[in-house]
């Protein structure tokens, strides 16, 4: 009999394939009655596939007394309790480094989107309006002040790329990084010394909401703040006041507190642009981080070391 192991939700087809060859493969997220499938089923489960925006509800861990191993389609784990799969003894993978590269590209794309106002020319050009007169002038990128919130490897990424758009580079991380780049040692300092605040930091209890009132007040009137972090970095609603206000001049933002809910109020602000958590949605991409969930599972259940393990 195949290995148990349950799916939280969907996944690439390629993936799922793959996955029900090797498991027997119960999707969660379709069934209707939940917990009655747990109370049946959840204990012969000995895998969780999932994704870094869900994690593993505590409710779902709780009944499955068999579990080995989560797999994380995702760089994200904020979402899965370590401490709990420590004192229970199962393990933790994610799917780190293949999805740097298009995090970043999508950082660079939102900063050019949001400054030169892209979805608004595409609309522009659609609905014909061009045909009645220039659409107006936007915001230059080159050389503009870009401070990165979180300097692990995404954060330099965009670095790295925002030197060809000749910025002013500055972070703030944990600690200085032998680099060229100017350091401040909080987010407050970092968002008054910058005109783009990009944050590429990980979710964790210390930076919930850490994107504040007071932050984006340092930022200022002329700043903008782009998130390809997790959404829950950002206090919305000072953001929403703060956008209503004009105490800073808009956002690009692919992450939300509560995606796929967007508050609505975002809707209202032509300088804010948004994209349905997006960063690692290429072709390439999510087939590199669906083989390192099969290698995670297959190395787990053949008794060898994980190949990206979650400490």
């Amino acid at each position: 009999m195949t290995t148990e192991i349950v799916q939280l939700c969907p996944l690439i087809p390629a993936l799922e394939e793959e996955l029900a060859q090797r498991f027997t493969v119960h999707r969660l997220f379709e069934v209707s009655d939940r917990a009655a499938f747990l109370a049946e089923k959840g204990g012969a489960i000995r895998g969780v596939v999932t994704g870094g925006h869900i994690g593993l509800p505590a409710d779902i861990g709780a009944a499955l007394p068999k579990l080995e191993i989560v797999a994380i389609n995702g760089v994200g784990f904020d979402k899965v309790d370590l401490a709990e799969a420590k004192r229970r003894g199962f393990r933790v993978s994610n799917t780190p480094d293949v999805l740097t590269a298009d995090v970043a590209d999508l950082a660079l794309g939102l900063i050019l989107a949001q400054a030169r106002r892209l979805p608004q020319a595409d609309q522009y050009v659609r609905t014909r309006q061009w045909l009645k007169g220039d659409m107006g002038l936007s915001t230059r990128v080159a050389g503009r002040r870009c401070g990165i919130f979180g300097f692990g490897r995404i954060g330099q990424a965009i670095a790295r790329r925002l030197e060809g758009f000749d910025a002013h580079i500055s972070y703030t991380a944990r600690n200085r990084r032998d680099v060229a780049y100017d350091y401040y040692d909080s987010i407050e300092a970092l968002a008054a010394n910058c005109d783009v605040l990009i944050i590429a930091a990980a979710a964790t209890a210390e930076t919930r909401h850490i994107v504040s009132a007071e932050v984006l007040n340092a930022l200022g009137p002329q700043g903008v703040l782009v998130n390809v972090a997790r959404g829950s970095l950002v206090d919305e609603k000072a953001l929403i006041e703060a956008l209503s206000n004009g105490v800073i001049a808009g956002a690009a933002l692919d992450v939300f507190e509560d995606e796929p809910r967007v508050p609505e109020a975002l809707f209202a602000f032509e300088t804010v642009t948004l994209a349905p958590h997006i960063g690692s949605g290429t072709h390439q991409t999510r087939r590199a981080m669906a083989d390192l969930v099969l290698a995670n599972l297959d190395a787990h259940f053949a008794g060898r070391e994980l190949p990206t393990p979650v400490a």
